[in-house]
């Protein structure tokens, strides 16, 4: 795979203004660079592509710096990210279905506006929105996590912020900008299939709201749902599947090391497909009807494929109420004699 990428590298980076132009059309050539906000196709002027030069090694054409962050990579980096992929076999066929395509001349410059839109709702339009997003570090999207109890925060790549992210509260209704926690959804095989909208409030958490926009339904997903999650971690023989990120990553914070899925409700949670080598499911009940629901059907189906399935119930409506309510050392408790005894010593956090 490693050579296939650095070949794929060596060719775009031969034509490293069309590829600039394809994929970071918000920027600009400016003598033997293409200046841009950064490589998710910001406007700005932080970013720098050389376009001319050797084909590897230091000023290569095709190799990026940004400026504001200290980001680096090559052209292969700008499609994964501009498109908003995760596996690389994502960005490879892309890159392959660029280079097959003619390509416009330099002084024939590519407009935002020549770029199709992406169905509303489909999973290319969430692809780009993820892909506009930003690492969620030091914004407005930790502070919301943190202010939920949520502190371990290793592992969470499929999570990204996005300042102005549109919202419409119905057909009739203007358009709003408010700042959003955009979620990946991935197969089990890491390929993008949709992603999820939480609207954040800016003045920060209350406990009205919790830290979500005051809007009418501030989570929003887009995108082919049903069977895939939003993941942390990568899942061997043991995992964890919860509706809510916030529910799920509240458990993680004394199961640091195991994998776990987020199916952003009960239906998709009941839904949610099983990596062939799973052998103990620990299904992450809210406790309310629907999460009664959940836990059955999922129950009956890891059964049937031969999964062990253990349930884990919170003491109030879910774990990330049992986090701020009763404190982590609560949860720590709790989650320890739910846990079966190999699982203790393998996964729970046990430091005070």
């Amino acid at each position: 795979m490693r050579e296939d990428a650095s070949e794929l590298a060596r060719r775009l980076a031969r034509d490293a203004e069309a590829v600039c132009r394809h994929y970071l059309c918000n920027g600009r050539r400016q003598g033997r660079y293409w200046t841009v906000g950064d490589v998710r196709n910001t406007p700005g002027r932080s970013m720098f592509v050389r376009l001319t030069g050797p084909e590897s090694g230091p000023g290569a054409a095709g190799h990026w710096t940004d400026a504001a962050t200290g980001e680096y990579g090559d052209l292969l980096d700008v499609i994964r990210e501009s498109c908003g992929f995760i596996d690389f076999r994502d960005v490879a066929e892309e890159a392959r279905r660029f280079l097959a395509l003619p390509h416009p001349a330099p002084d024939t410059a590519i407009s935002k506006r020549s770029i199709s839109p992406a169905p509303s709702g489909s999973t290319a339009a969430a692809r780009r929105l993820f892909g506009m997003a930003q690492p969620f570090l030091g914004t407005l999207v930790e502070a919301y996590l943190r202010d939920r109890g949520i502190t371990a925060l290793h592992g969470t790549g499929s999570l990204r912020f996005h300042a102005r992210c549109y919202y419409r509260p119905d057909e009739h209704s203007p358009t709003e900008t408010w700042p959003a926690m955009i979620a990946a959804v991935t197969d089990l095989d890491g390929k993008f299939t949709g992603a999820l909208r939480t609207w954040l409030d800016p003045r920060g958490f209350s406990e009205t709201t919790l830290g979500k926009a005051p809007i009418d339904t501030p989570r929003r997903a887009m995108g082919d749902l049903l069977g895939h999650a939003v993941r942390f971690g990568v899942p061997g023989e043991v995992m964890a599947a919860g509706e809510g990120i916030e529910t799920v990553l509240s458990l993680r914070c004394v199961l640091a090391d195991m994998a776990m899925a987020a199916a952003l409700s009960a239906a998709h949670l009941a839904a949610i497909l099983f990596p062939d080598m799973l052998r103990r499911l620990y299904i992450v009940r809210d406790n309310d009807p629907a999460g009664d629901w959940a836990r059955n059907t999922l129950v009956e189906r890891a059964q049937a494929a031969g999964i062990e399935a253990i349930v884990l119930s919170p003491r109030l409506g879910d774990f990330n109420e049992d986090i701020r309510m009763l404190g982590i050392d609560a949860l720590r408790a709790g989650a320890r004699v739910q846990l079966t005894p190999r699982d203790v010593g393998r996964f729970l956090d046990l430091a005070a």
